[in-house]
């Protein structure tokens, strides 16, 4: 049986999905056709129910929940792992002024945007790129600050720019839970046997990936772009963990809080009474 799936280039996916996009693990007789985009072009996929499996934001899974369920493995949660608000022009948050700012994020449907929105709800002026751009256009003056995810965690400072504060340490001050940053969805028609498969094939998957970490694949390499050796290990040791073999009852309790707290950007539709993970 032949599925859609859709996770981005970043290492913490490429390494995850590896084995079971190139045949290395059992795969229980799927295989796939693989999409390659960055996180808010795959929410905007997902909306419309393109892909079979996919990566998305967990911040946009109130308007996921009409296609898809949420599977236990691949996903990016953990402590220290949320978006950093940069900025080159200040080097403290409160120098910026809300009303006469413009803030740069990674897309709207970003769980950063979100925790971003939770935090302060007074910066109303912002435009949306591509994660990997905001640091240029902070650096050039396209916004007065930024969010910055991913691989950008460790290039920020050598760039000359400063953190104004760490999102992730409100999130967990707040709630004392893991960062729900992203997860893995799969269609809500597919009957439960064949979303437990595809649930283990993710778990094989990775487990294979952790026994061979110490050779990073051909294909995380080659989808890293510029990315040095020693950043793609310091990306996937940060964001893949316990957590994305399983959510458990903390990682779950932790996508519950972000559902319960989305509602402030992304209000959930009327009657969405929906099963939300698979069990």
């Amino acid at each position: 049986m032949k599925l859609s799936i859709g996770i981005s280039p970043c290492p913490n996916d490429t390494f995850i999905f590896d084995a079971m996009l190139h045949g290395k693990i059992d795969t229980e007789g799927l295989s796939f056709d693989l999409r390659l985009e960055d996180v808010e072009t795959l929410n905007r996929l997902a909306i419309t129910g393109v892909l079979d499996i996919t990566k998305v934001s967990y911040g946009a899974l109130p308007r996921l929940f009409p296609h898809y369920r949420v599977l236990d493995a691949g996903g990016a949660l953990g402590k220290g792992v949320g978006p950093l608000f940069i900025s080159k022009k200040f080097q403290h948050l409160s120098e910026l002024d809300p009303t006469n700012c413009t803030i740069v994020l990674p897309g709207s449907y970003t769980t950063a945007h979100l925790l971003f929105h939770l935090a302060h709800p007074e910066f109303t002026s912002k435009n949306f790129l591509p994660f990997d751009q905001i640091e240029d256009a902070v650096m050039n003056g396209m916004g007065d600050a930024g969010i910055i995810i991913h691989e950008n965690r460790f290039t920020y400072a050598e760039k000359g720019l400063n953190k104004l504060e760490d999102l992730g340490d409100i999130w967990e001050s707040n709630t004392g839970l893991p960062i729900p940053l992203g997860g893995i969805i799969a269609k809500r028609h597919f009957d439960l046997e064949l979303l437990r498969k595809i649930n283990r094939v993710i778990k094989r998957s990775l487990e294979f990936a952790f026994k061979n970490k110490s050779s990073l694949s051909e294909f995380v390499r080659e989808n890293a772009q510029t990315m040095k050796q020693e950043v793609m290990l310091q990306h996937i040791d940060l964001y893949v963990n316990e957590f994305s073999l399983g959510l458990g009852s903390n990682g779950r309790a932790a996508v519950w809080k972000l559902l319960e707290l989305s509602s402030a950007l992304h209000p959930v539709p009327q009657n969405s009474n929906f099963e939300v993970f698979v069990d």
